[in-house]
């Protein structure tokens, strides 16, 4: 079984208990009951303190809190944010998005070789190029 890697978006779905895909129910299931891990990358705690701090998002405790009790998920556990991702991150074959942050995460996958869960357009698009798999949440 393939590793999974939740981003910004999907993280914040699961954790509020929001509708998912049935894609999406099916591979946490898999990668659940097939023993490989769901990674969330480091960037997603920044880009959860920038939506919190623009007031895209709100909740009722820190957003420290709030990642903290992500990791604490069963099967959750934080990526690595190493050199070698962030510079991999500048080199993506073909054409990349172009959010940093959705770089490091596409970067993140490929190290991993993770399926990526996420409702990102321009990551779903870069899913369809071939060069991550992605599954829609």
């Amino acid at each position: 079984m393939l590793p999974l890697l939740i981003d910004t978006c999907a993280a914040i779905w699961i954790a509020e208990n929001a509708p998912l895909s049935r894609g999406a129910i099916e591979a946490l299931r898999a990668t659940s009951q097939g023993g490989a891990a769901t990674y969330v990358s480091p960037i997603s705690a920044w880009e959860i303190g920038m939506l919190i701090a623009r007031g895209r998002v709100r909740f009722l405790i820190t957003p420290q809190r709030w990642f903290a009790q992500l990791l604490e998920t069963p099967n959750v556990r934080l990526a690595d944010m190493s050199p070698e991702i962030l510079i991999a991150s500048s080199f993506l074959p073909g054409t990349p998005p172009r959010d940093p942050a959705d770089r490091i995460i596409a970067a993140t996958a490929r190290e991993y070789g993770a399926t990526l869960m996420t409702r990102d357009r321009p990551l779903l698009e870069y899913g369809e190029q071939g060069h991550i798999r992605v599954v829609e949440c």
